[in-house]
């Protein structure tokens, strides 16, 4: 399917340096993207060359620029990538507590069909209160990619600047057109602007 509106949340860990990758690939298939941070993302990114190539500003809180208008744009597709140990928590938790994750919880809340990427180490993985934000992602819908049958698995305590190469981005955006495709969200055939 090609043509619809992909929303990128990106999180503040390692991959987010990356995330121009992921607006490519969805440009490739005719889809337009805008990029929200989060507060610890903005460490990672470069918001003006992520601006030239969506033609829209990176929103990292609630003030909005004169020309940008306050509410989130029509979205066929939502993606959190990286999304990090915190970040998965507060989401499964419904917690909101800046504009990046206002704009998660609203999206989900939407029913936008929803891809998140964890960017975890083995231990943070293991721990009660992830594995409980996973399942708890997963009955509600959000498609998280992680797992052998994901082919992403957290990766060793110390390892993450190796792993980052590896991040699936290209497969995180097949994942969420794909489900906009089925959910039928993605109907249009044209590129928005």
């Amino acid at each position: 399917m090609t043509g619809g509106h992909l929303q990128i949340v990106v999180c503040g860990a390692g991959p987010a340096t990356d995330v121009a990758q992921l607006v490519k690939a969805a440009q490739e298939r005719s889809w337009t993207a805008t990029v929200t941070a989060t507060p610890s993302a903005m460490d990672f990114i470069e918001p003006q060359p992520l601006e030239n190539l969506t033609g829209h500003p990176v929103r990292s809180t609630y003030q909005s620029s004169p020309n940008t208008g306050r509410s989130l744009p029509a979205s066929d597709a939502l993606i959190i990538a990286p999304a990090t140990y915190n970040s998965i928590n507060k989401v499964a938790r419904g917690l909101a507590d800046n504009y990046a994750m206002t704009s998660v919880a609203e999206l989900i809340g939407r029913q936008v069909p929803t891809v998140i990427v964890p960017f975890v180490n083995a231990a943070l993985a293991a721990r009660a209160p992830f594995r409980h934000a996973v399942a708890s992602l997963r009955d509600e819908g959000v498609r998280v990619l992680l797992g052998a049958d994901d082919q992403w698995e957290p990766h060793p305590p110390g390892s993450g600047n190796e792993r980052q190469r590896a991040f699936p981005w290209t497969v995180a955006f097949t994942t969420a057109a794909r489900l906009a495709h089925e959910s039928g969200s993605a109907a249009a055939s044209q590129p928005r602007s």
